[in-house]
């Protein structure tokens, strides 16, 4: 095993640049589209092709932060591994929100509320997105694949349970807010106040169970959270500070590519005719999680469920209890009112997506039809926010 840096070694800039090397993934090939993408903001003002690339961008870049994080991951505990797996699996889409919630900001400061209320609600679809793209596409695929090799697979149902009953609570919190604003009485005013005065407390009772969340998990149920033993024949590959070094560099690379996507998003939306909420619920998450889906679907081929599953519904329960009310309350310390009225489409889509997973996963058995389902709901629902 290769021992971890002490403080008096230098940093091996070999194991460093490796990563980075497309013979070791096929998927750095698409580093090239860092400079594309720079090229076409800086020098051809071309930000539609602009928005394409850096999509594109951020797929290798998150890929390169999540085998950073594996190297933290093999050094510890399969829970504490799986929590790092899942935060920072979900560094690009939270990179992502926080510069939109900042050009939000400074839009407003600018005066000019239209493009503020845009930015808004990308950050609201995309955070719907990664839930839904999570819960059906990916585990949807993970189910398919691992039916494929293997005809029934199983998994702790326990997990299930806790992971399932977790959404079904956050599902609750982005139903209330657009539930009041519905039927509450009052002048328009008064009841978007009232809303996001209610998005502001639940965004803060959520943390709080997150808080609870991962003391459960981490301390007094860890047993239920313990995976196939994917670690148990693995050894780090780089040391501490180089596999820090890597993870700075993508985060950075990443917040480039999110800066220039987020100040795109416009202008692509307007040349292609593609509504807000599709580039938000679909694209967005698509791209910003591409690294994390293929590791979902590639270990359920290996049979390995618990962690694919862990990867897969783990990320959407992070989304719903952490990133979602984290940027409620970092929009509210910006100035940028950001509720958890996410709009009545995409709350009914969430809620059924809660549903139909949880039904399935119940028994804590899959196959390739229970696959098919959830990637059929996917389907039915891109192609409804397709439609604006």
């Amino acid at each position: 095993m290769v021992e971890p840096v002490e403080d008096g070694e230098e940093i091996r800039w070999a194991s460093v640049l490796a990563a980075f090397d497309p013979r070791e993934s096929r998927m750095n090939w698409l580093l090239l589209a860092i400079p594309v993408t720079i090229w076409l903001s800086l020098v051809e003002h071309n930000q539609p092709l602009a928005f394409i690339t850096s999509m594109v961008a951020i797929m290798p870049l998150a890929y390169l932060m999540g085998r950073a994080t594996e190297e933290f991951a093999l050094r510890t505990s399969e829970s504490v591994g799986g929590l790092l797996n899942a935060t920072f699996g979900n560094a690009a889409e939270l990179i992502i929100c926080v510069l939109a919630i900042v050009a939000a900001a400074t839009a407003l400061s600018n005066g000019d509320p239209e493009s503020a209320a845009t930015l808004v609600h990308v950050v609201q679809a995309s955070l719907i997105g990664s839930i839904l793209g999570n819960l059906l596409l990916v585990l949807g695929l993970a189910f398919v694949w691992g039916g494929i090799h293997h005809k029934v697979q199983k998994f702790n149902p326990e997990q299930v349970g806790a992971n399932g009953s977790l959404l079904l609570l956050a599902v609750i919190a982005l139903i209330l807010p657009t539930a009041y604003h519905m039927t509450g009485g009052g002048d328009a005013e008064t009841l978007s106040a009232n809303v996001l005065k209610l998005s502001h407390a639940t965004a803060v009772v959520l943390l709080l169970l997150y808080g609870l969340f991962l003391i459960f998990q981490l301390r007094t149920h860890t047993d239920l959270f313990v995976t196939d033993g994917t670690h148990e024949h693995e050894e780090p590959t780089m040391r501490k500070r180089e596999a820090m070094l890597l993870l700075v560099m993508a985060t950075a690379l990443i917040a480039l590519m999110a800066e220039i996507l987020v100040h795109s998003i416009e202008s692509a939306g307007e040349k292609w005719g593609m509504p807000t909420v599709f580039i938000g619920v679909i694209l967005l998450p698509l791209f910003g999680n591409a690294a994390e889906h293929f590791t979902a679907v590639t270990v359920a081929g290996k049979d390995k469920m618990d962690l694919s599953f862990a990867i897969a519904v783990g990320s959407s329960t992070q989304i719903a209890i952490f990133v979602a009310p984290l940027m409620v309350l970092f929009a509210w310390a910006m100035g940028v009112s950001l509720s958890f009225e996410f709009g009545l489409l995409e709350t009914i889509a969430t809620f059924l997506a809660v549903l139909i997973t949880n039904a399935i996963a119940a028994d804590g058995k899959s196959n390739w039809l229970e696959g098919t389902m959830l990637l059929v709901t996917y389907a039915l629902l891109a192609m409804t926010f397709s439609l604006g």
